[in-house]
């Protein structure tokens, strides 16, 4: 059965595993996103991060609110960045219609992304939250073997069932090759087309198809770029690129991966990790960069005015001191 799916807020409640401070809400500083975007996928106002900006309102049309199109099995996730032991799960729903669509939301927390996270051990069960109210959950830490967790994910499962699913994918605080830094960075760009925000190429969704609002875009000009700050400078071993399914893929053709320190020219005069010549349709490619060192991850297409549109972009490498 397919299912419209709402969520107005988020708070998640934790500590990190290595201090027990005040606890505060971690959803804050993640980074979320979802299944598609609902009917109109130019607008922004049910945009994922919506559900973590810390805004309350219950009012889908004043902008704060997520939503997915009605579909089968929609979901929603935040990445939190770092692993958690957590204490609460606050979800406010929505005010003005429709509050039932939540009823008989469950969650789930454990480290597996099987069935998009479904299949994790079940935490709790929301019967029905009123319109506009916001339900805490709580667990206490004895359960703390299945409250660690990196990524929070909410989706529905059939029969009118929703799922909030929490998962550690990356359960440690050390950085290495294999880890996508990208996900802690701060993403922009030249310009923006539609909802194709900077942040969508780093929210560790692949979903090649631009309608359902996990790809950036931008206006076609000359020389459009994409950008991501590391926040500190590492050494950048490989960049992975996934294009689009539906938006002309071949725009992406003769794109360049610049890598440096320098903001100079919007960083696109940085040194070159490599060329992309063409990536098929919905498909992810690996730039091997050979632990070039720099802050700035910039995507451009050089010489020519084009569209650029970018899926995902994750960057495997460590920081140097």
């Amino acid at each position: 059965m397919e299912t419209l799916f709402f969520i107005i807020a988020l708070h998640v409640s934790g500590f990190t595993v290595l201090a027990r401070p005040q606890a505060k809400n971690v959803a804050l500083y993640g980074k979320a996103t979802q299944s598609d975007l609902i009917d109109n996928s130019w607008s922004g106002y049910s945009d994922a991060h919506n559900a973590i900006d810390g805004n309350r309102d219950s009012h889908f049309h004043h902008g704060s609110c997520t939503a997915t199109d009605r579909q089968t099995n929609p979901w929603w996730r935040v990445d939190l960045l770092s692993p958690y032991i957590i204490t609460s799960v606050v979800i406010t729903n929505r005010g003005d219609c429709c509050s039932e669509e939540l009823n008989r939301a469950q969650i789930h927390i454990g480290n597996s992304l099987l069935d998009n996270g479904n299949s994790n051990p079940l935490a709790g069960v929301i019967s029905s939250i009123p319109a506009g109210r916001s339900l805490t959950l709580r667990w206490d830490n004895g359960n703390a073997e299945i409250q660690v967790f990196n990524k929070l994910h909410h989706s529905t499962h059939g029969n009118d069932a929703y799922y909030l699913v929490v998962d550690n994918l990356v359960f440690f605080h050390c950085f290495h090759a294999g880890e996508n830094v990208a996900l802690k960075g701060k993403a922009t760009q030249s310009d923006l087309y539609g909802n194709g925000f900077a942040n969508n190429a780093i929210d560790g969704n692949r979903d090649g198809i631009d309608g359902h609002g996990s790809c950036t875009h931008t206006e076609a000009h000359l020389n459009p770029w994409w950008r991501v700050d590391l926040l500190q400078n590492h050494k950048v071993f490989s960049v992975v690129i996934t294009n689009t399914v539906d938006n002309i893929p071949s725009r992406l053709n003769g794109a360049e991966i610049r890598i440096g320190n320098s903001l100079e020219q919007n960083g696109i005069n940085n040194p070159r990790c490599a060329v992309i010549s063409s990536i098929p349709a919905g498909f992810s490619e690996t730039f091997e960069c050979h632990g070039m060192e720099g802050r700035y991850v910039t995507v451009v297409i050089p010489g020519r005015t084009e569209y650029l549109i970018l899926c995902e972009v994750e960057v495997y490498g460590s920081p140097l001191d």
